[in-house]
């Protein structure tokens, strides 16, 4: 069953469950760093989890809640189910509802990072948009070693483009594309990225809750995939030195209630309209309270530096993509802009709910950006961007998390229980980075003193 927008009926979803002889359900949901959680129930037991939710301990999840107000319950939405086709040939074939969180006191749970989503979302309908995002999803594949663990190795010496004669990657990358054809996703392309054992998969642009259920599902598929064939896939932003890291540059529009592309005007320059410039706008000037969303891990920040096409600067251009924002050559209804910082460990509904709330703020405040930046920033020097007015992006999680907690945008859009508990999370995860003896100090320092 593909994910659709329409309305889908219980008795529908069991009718399916029944003839497709499904084993088992997962009802899934994310904790607030955007880690898939699920709990597995028999599928004879599908009704009452539609009826009633399943309960969860929320005080073991990170981010939710405290022991005493741990009872929660996972609500499943009824045109989110999907049966994984890669467990069809199983004894244990499973399908997956995604879910909404609601507390001990039977409202929606503030802590629960879909229903961030949800309001904004809610808030860009009221002011007459949808809002459509296409993330480009990039990866790495390494070997396994005797264990199963991960070894620091790629699975190839691969580039751009390489064609590779039915290799694992090859392969795990054309299941990918198959299975979750099957399952409605549309992947428009796949191919091999810049670095070694690295890859890329572009999901098709829809809605932006959609596409962040949508992640999740990938995310959890393109592991179990990739250890079908004796890989693991990492979604860590920089995994080796002196390659490039792996983004996930995010393209967005807004779409009006009569279907039209809020973004294009024929008649504005570079064919932009006013509310696109806008969003641009603000967009910018809430980029660095909103970095440690959109790179949310210390190694994070090991990807944002010159010379590996990552943008480290607060630009927008149309063709230079050295520039944080660029706006891809289509018009009309392929109007968007593509947001250039973001990777694929943040976590996808907060990452588009920040996105969303930056864009829409700039609207609401007519917040005009300066002009583009056609050249490339990387080879300016300091002097240079300071005359042209470029600031840069963090370089580091603390920095960012520093920004982000003076932020008012991102405390309204977050909500006071994510907030909080996202700030506490990573400055202790901070802590422990700027604690840690690494490999390199004793390697740098031992010998010398």
């Amino acid at each position: 069953m593909s994910p659709t927008n329409e309305l889908v009926t219980k008795e529908e979803i069991l009718q399916i469950i029944e003839h497709e002889k499904v084993k088992f359900i997962e009802m899934q949901f994310c904790d607030i760093l955007g880690v898939i959680k699920t709990v597995s129930i028999p599928a004879t037991l599908a009704e009452k989890a539609i009826n009633d939710g399943v309960y969860i301990d929320g005080s073991s999840i990170m981010g939710y809640t405290t022991i005493d107000e741990s009872d929660m319950r996972t609500v499943p939405i009824l045109n989110s189910f999907q049966i994984y086709p890669w467990t069809s040939d199983t004894p244990y074939k499973t399908a997956r509802f995604m879910c909404q969180i609601y507390d001990h006191q039977g409202g929606r749970f503030a802590g629960d990072p879909r229903y961030v989503l949800e309001r904004m979302i809610d808030k860009a309908s009221r002011m007459g948009y949808s809002y459509n995002v296409g993330p480009e999803f990039e990866f790495f594949l390494f070997k396994l070693d005797g264990n199963n663990g991960p070894l620091l190795m790629p699975n190839d010496h691969f580039g751009y483009f390489d064609l590779i004669p039915q290799d694992d990657g090859d392969i795990v990358r054309k299941e990918i594309m198959m299975y979750f054809d099957e399952m409605g996703y549309n992947v428009e392309a796949a191919h091999h990225e810049v670095a070694d054992g690295q890859h890329e998969v572009d999901m098709r642009y829809t809605d932006a809750l959609t596409v962040a259920d949508r992640m999740l599902t990938l995310k959890y598929g393109i592991k179990t995939i990739a250890k079908r064939h004796g890989l693991h896939a990492t979604f860590m932003a920089k995994p080796l030195y002196g390659q490039n890291g792996s983004g996930m540059h995010i393209h967005q529009s807004l779409i009006d209630k009569e279907g039209n592309n809020v973004f294009y005007d024929p008649d504005g320059k570079y064919q932009l309209s006013k509310e696109c410039c806008y969003y641009i706008g603000g967009t910018l000037k809430y980029i660095r309270e909103m970095t440690s969303v959109l790179n949310p891990t210390v190694n994070s920040y090991k990807r944002l530096v010159p010379g590996y096409e990552a943008p480290c600067y607060v630009a927008w251009a149309n063709r230079n993509r050295s520039a944080l924002i660029r706006v891809p050559a289509a018009r009309k209804m392929g109007t968007r802009i593509e947001l250039r910082n973001p990777d694929p460990t943040g976590n996808p509904y907060l990452m588009f709910a920040v996105m969303l709330a930056a864009g829409l703020k700039g609207i609401e405040d007519r917040e005009v950006p300066p002009a583009p930046i056609e050249k490339n920033i990387f080879t300016m020097n300091g002097e240079q961007r300071l005359s042209e007015g470029i600031e840069s992006l963090p370089d580091n999680l603390s920095y960012a998390i520093s920004l982000t907690a003076e932020s008012e945008l991102m405390r309204d859009v977050l909500g006071d229980h994510i907030f909080e508990n996202y700030i506490h999370i990573k400055n202790e995860e901070w802590d422990q980075y700027r604690t840690f003896i690494t490999d390199w100090e004793i390697r740098r320092y031992m010998h010398i003193y």
